[in-house]
């Protein structure tokens, strides 16, 4: 049986990893309200935006602009948003196996895939098996519209000078505290969703300038607050998900306090009725 001293020892190392544990789940806690409602408010604006795109494709005439034409699926470019920090349970985890598999199917369809990561642990996790063509760690933590900007003139650039005719964007959705929806968004070529039976209302627009013009001016734009909006459920989903991990660290800990502590009064317990036995042996030993 162990010792008195190292069931103490360990005591007290469960309970600072308690105290830890307990203060990583109140400042994620704090974080995840602020990020929730910038998901909140970004999702009606990327909706409409998608919706506008949706009408302009429709009552486009001539040629289509290059972001919104399809062409032999040859390279595929799958851009992977991951957390750039641990201790989140299976949230980088899962997502970087989701890769993993659909690079797998997708491997007969395409000749070449390339990998883009955005974030830390997405990096690390793949780079052992797959070639990273570009990496983008440590833009997260204080996610910008700028930072998006910047990530769709590469998507975009790269898209226009053929490295790839296809891009995909993967990245965990926030849904609730407890559950995150892994995603897969294809960026392009932009395709607008098919009208429905109810949308099919013949209405008449004005357009000024020209819809060619419009597209030209939204189609990037589209591709900068699809990335943004996904950067902000990724972080919603990232607080989530250690705030639910850090939750149950805290209750394993409580439970193995509990565990060691009667651990350790058996063993104090077998320590005091060892001394008293040697005690009244000694006694009777003296008298006898």
């Amino acid at each position: 049986m162990a010792s008195l001293k190292s069931i103490k020892k360990r005591i007290a190392s469960v309970k600072n990893t308690r105290q830890i544990t307990k203060a990583m789940k109140m400042v994620s806690a704090a974080k995840l309200r602020r990020a929730q409602e910038n998901v909140v408010a970004a999702r009606p604006y990327a909706g409409k935006l998608a919706e506008v795109l949706q009408s302009l494709a429709g009552n486009l005439e001539g040629d289509l602009h290059p972001l919104l034409e399809k062409r032999d699926a040859k390279k595929l470019l799958l851009i992977v948003v991951t957390s750039d920090r641990g201790l989140c349970g299976g949230f980088n985890g899962n997502l970087c196996k989701a890769a993993e598999h659909f690079i797998k199917d997708k491997q007969g369809e395409f000749e070449e895939i390339s990998l883009m990561t955005v974030g830390r642990k997405g990096y690390e996790a793949l780079r052992h098996r797959h070639e990273i063509a570009k990496n983008f760690p440590n833009v997260l933590a204080k996610p910008s519209y700028q930072t998006a900007v910047m990530l769709a003139h590469e998507v975009i650039d790269g898209y226009l000078a053929e490295e790839y005719d296809q891009v995909v964007l993967l990245f965990n959705a926030f849904r609730t505290v407890m559950s995150q929806d892994i995603t897969f968004q294809q960026l392009l070529p932009v395709e607008p969703e098919a009208k429905t039976v109810a949308d099919e209302t013949p209405v008449e627009y004005i357009y000024e300038p020209s819809v060619a013009e419009l597209l030209a001016e939204i189609l990037p734009k589209n591709i900068e607050v699809q990335i943004f909006k996904a950067m902000l459920e990724s972080v919603a989903a990232e607080h989530g998900a250690r705030m639910t991990a850090m939750d149950s660290a805290s209750k394993n800990a409580n439970e193995m306090i509990g565990k060691l502590t009667l651990q350790y009064n058996r063993a104090r317990q077998a320590a005091i009725t060892t001394e008293l036995t040697e005690i009244i042996s000694g006694a009777e030993s003296i008298k006898g």
